[in-house]
């Protein structure tokens, strides 16, 4: 099957009027542009195996179906459509999913209130963004614990502070000891005040996705949020095959409001998938197919990411396990499908099953990373900070990892051959048996001819042990309490900073706590 052709993402505008204002008085705080990869791919399966999985997918769909649960008005949908209804079981005629996904952008940008950080999504280009939704953080002095939302704003803090992350994200930690249907308001007021990167809205229930609208509109204008996507969300698929009617009514309000959606299979090879990688594949095809395709019968051209949540299950304990052969394969081969349709992809991360930043989460993230650059990925949720198969956000982690991020950055510009970076020159001057340490050429590039980190300790062994004989926990530690010591809080029009506070406190006061 050929490549699906490629489609303009929609232009949008620099930002709103009160984005431009807050922008000329903001405090620099240095932040990398999104990744824009200069090397290629990684790709796994032939053109006959994504042949044989793309048929097996519109196979599911057409004969298995997909399960839209209490949501009549999305069988409604479908059955205008063209799919057969048969209760609450949809099934999706060969090709007509595909036909319409056609609609979704196969790139779009996303706008932050600092118009410099705005993020283009598709293509050659990666977005990272912090670990999203774990309940419970740690840090060197506190341990494991609930996460609270004084947790939350040091997170994103930290996520405006760091020079590799793009995104400020969503739900980076669970603040529980605020109401379940009261903190979406407390978190999005978080990521709009203390940062001027791009985040993501609320999707724990459709009315909370409304709420995520409205305080946009505030924050950017009415008419632009419906002009420009300002928001990105992530809507998970209840594998196998079933979309319950809060997430799906969550897609509707963003797609209905020209906002991105993340459809996004939540994976765990061997429980919620098949334990092979093509019958994996083969479902994560067909889950986002039919996503997607909702969306654009939602509204045709609602920006859309193809998503992929893969990890497999340890046999003997049931824990999820990461940094695996298997889930590799399945990243790449998603990327691989997400490209034949032309969509944005969402998948990898900084995924580990370690309880601490140690050896093991070090090891299983690095693969990780390297494995989501390299398979095309276009956003990176959960780039940083994730601990324990995602139940904590650690503090430290995340630090660690978004100091790694660089190495992506670095890496995804390929290799330099300009007439400089031959270096013939150099080599000339030095000539046998000399060294490099002192030649022009190397005077001229030092500063920046490697990727330094500004976390890691390369010292000598006796400065080292001089200094505390620090290993890359405390090192971390130090790092966390540096970056939010010079945390410097973005300009925000005074009038906007008091509206949206305003709407949090009004809708707050309308409603009873509720924890469940």
């Amino acid at each position: 099957m050929s490549d699906a052709p490629v489609r303009e993402g929609r232009r949008t505008r620099g930002g709103g009027g009160a984005a431009r204002r807050a922008a000329r008085t903001a405090v620099s705080v240095e932040t990398e542009k999104f990744i824009t990869r200069n090397v290629p791919n990684y790709e796994v399966l032939t053109e006959e195996a994504l042949d044989v999985i793309e048929a097996n997918a519109e196979t599911v769909l057409a004969e298995i179906g997909v399960s839209f649960v209490d949501n009549p008005e999305a069988l409604e949908r479908w059955r205008k459509a063209g799919a057969q209804v048969d209760g609450e079981r949809v099934r999706i005629p060969r090709g007509l999913a595909r036909k319409l996904c056609a609609t979704a952008p196969s790139t779009f940008t996303q706008v932050a209130r600092n118009p410099e950080r705005n993020v283009e999504i598709g293509g050659k280009n990666l977005v990272l963004a912090p670990v999203y939704g774990p309940p419970f953080v740690r840090d060197a002095e506190g341990g494991r614990r609930y996460a609270t939302m004084a947790d939350f704003e040091k997170f994103v803090k930290l996520g405006y502070m760091s020079k590799w992350l793009h995104h400020s994200g969503g739900t980076v930690c669970e603040p529980t000891d605020v109401a379940v249907n009261k903190r979406h308001l407390d978190m999005l007021l978080t990521h709009m005040v203390y940062s001027d990167k791009p985040f993501m809205g609320s999707v724990t229930e459709p009315s909370r996705a409304q709420d995520s609208v409205e305080m946009c509109e505030i924050l950017f204008g009415k008419e632009f949020v419906q002009e420009n996507t300002v928001m990105t969300s992530l809507i998970n698929i209840n594998s196998p095959l079933t979309f319950d009617n809060i997430m799906m009514g969550a897609l509707e309000v963003f797609a209905k409001n020209n906002q991105a959606s993340i459809i996004s299979p939540f994976i765990v090879g061997g429980a919620m998938a098949p334990v092979s990688v093509a019958g994996t594949l083969t479902q994560v095809l067909a889950e986002v197919l039919a996503g997607v395709a909702y969306s654009q019968i939602i509204r045709p051209g609602a920006p859309v990411i193809f998503g992929a949540f893969v990890t497999s299950i340890d046999m003997n304990s049931g824990a999820p396990t990461f940094g695996t052969p298997e889930a590799s394969h399945v990243t790449y081969g998603a990327g691989q499908l997400a490209r034949r349709l032309g969509l944005p992809y969402r998948s990898a991360g900084s995924f580990c099953g370690s309880k601490l930043p140690d050896a093991q989460a070090a090891y299983e993230t690095a693969n990780s990373l390297q494995m989501g650059l390299l398979s095309g990925v276009n956003f990176m949720l959960h780039s940083c900070g994730w601990l324990e198969g995602g139940l904590v956000a650690s503090f430290e982690k995340f630090v660690m990892d978004a100091d790694q991020l660089g190495t992506l950055h670095h890496f995804a510009k390929g290799v330099d051959m300009t007439e400089n970076a031959q270096a013939m020159g150099a080599i000339a001057e030095v000539g046998p048996g000399g060294h490099y340490l002192g030649c022009e050429h190397t005077q001229k590039n030092f500063k920046t001819a490697f990727w330094r980190s500004e976390l890691m300790d390369y010292k000598p062994y006796e400065t080292w042990y001089e200094e505390g004989a620090r290993d890359t926990q405390v090192l971390a530690t130090a790092r966390v309490k540096k970056l939010l010591d010079t945390y410097q809080q973005p300009a925000l029009d005074p009038e906007i900073e008091a509206r949206l506070r305003a709407y949090v406190a009004e809708k707050k006061a309308s409603m009873p706590d509720a924890f469940t």
